[in-house]
């Protein structure tokens, strides 16, 4: 793969593409290209791929990029691709990343994951450098699962640190979230061992305990007392994990599975619960094996 085209000109499609040529023209975008980075966030897919698709030769391999759960359908990203452009080949980048550091080409390893080896290999080969080091999965469920998930842990994690509840607080839940993540992983087809890997554990570490998190920031300031607008209104990107956080309590009821921090980001975004309330059901619930 020599030429790719990268749809999405925000912070991670513009670190992702280094030097780039940009065009508002689909056609231009896509013209001779051998494969596609799909690079826009996770609620707006559906509508990029259904405008891109006429413009894409039949067949061609597509790298999904994005990190989220679509709220109408509750579908991953390549459950989306699969439905809109059913016989394209396609594979999950996915793993810890600031879109800030991989432009200025600080060292940074990733997942790509792909039920095909071979269209894993390609990518890794043309996206790959000293400084940029794919690594190949063949669970791009599970990829998909720990991408999405990490960013509502985020909030999570941001809330902890906003009201001062301690190291020991955040510590404990980054990995109840990991479990709560495996749950959800492993119902949805993924493999255990994926979890503990870049797109797993890496991308949840990273993005709970640094403030460049757009989704550690939101929480901070939620837990800080500011109320979800008002978070929200000094960001100047999408926070995956507002949209993302409905989507997993939806996802993981229809499917049965308990991911108790998971739901109350849920109630406290978008079913109106006060932050210390959700923090005092989580602290009251049963003891329980690990």
């Amino acid at each position: 793969m020599r030429r790719l085209a990268i749809i999405g000109g925000g912070a991670w499609g513009t670190a992702l593409a280094m030097v780039i040529t940009a065009t508002t023209d689909m056609a231009v975008a896509t013209e001779g290209v051998e494969a596609a980075l799909l690079v826009v966030p996770a609620q707006f897919l559906r509508g990029v791929i259904r405008v891109l698709g006429s413009h894409l030769r039949r067949g061609l391999p597509v790298l999904l990029c994005a990190k989220g759960i679509e709220t109408s359908s509750l579908k991953m990203m390549s459950e989306i691709a699969a439905e809109i452009l059913p016989i394209s080949p396609s594979a999950v980048l996915s793993g810890p990343t600031f879109a800030a550091e991989v432009a200025r080409e600080l060292p940074t390893a990733v997942t790509i994951a792909s039920g095909d080896a071979s269209l894993g290999h390609a990518f890794i080969e043309a996206l790959g450098s000293s400084r940029f080091r794919p690594y190949l999965s063949r669970d791009p469920v599970g990829a998909e699962i720990g991408g999405a998930v990490k960013n509502v842990l985020a909030i999570a994690c941001g809330i902890v640190v906003g009201r001062n509840l301690g190291d020991n607080a955040r510590a404990s839940l980054i990995t109840r979230g990991l479990a709560e993540m495996i749950r959800l992983g492993e119902a949805k087809g993924g493999r255990a061992e994926t979890f503990r890997g870049l797109s797993g554990l890496g991308d949840l570490v990273l993005s709970c305990t640094s403030a460049q998190s757009r989704n550690y920031g939101l929480g901070l300031s939620l837990g800080r007392g500011r109320d979800l607008e008002t978070a929200l209104r000094g960001s100047r990107s999408v926070v995956e994990g507002v949209a993302t956080a409905a989507s997993i309590a939806r996802l993981a009821e229809r499917l049965g599975i308990e991911m108790p921090i998971s739901a109350g980001v849920d109630a406290l975004l978008h079913h109106g619960e006060a932050v210390d309330a959700v923090i005092d059901l989580l602290l009251r619930r049963p003891y329980r094996a690990e």
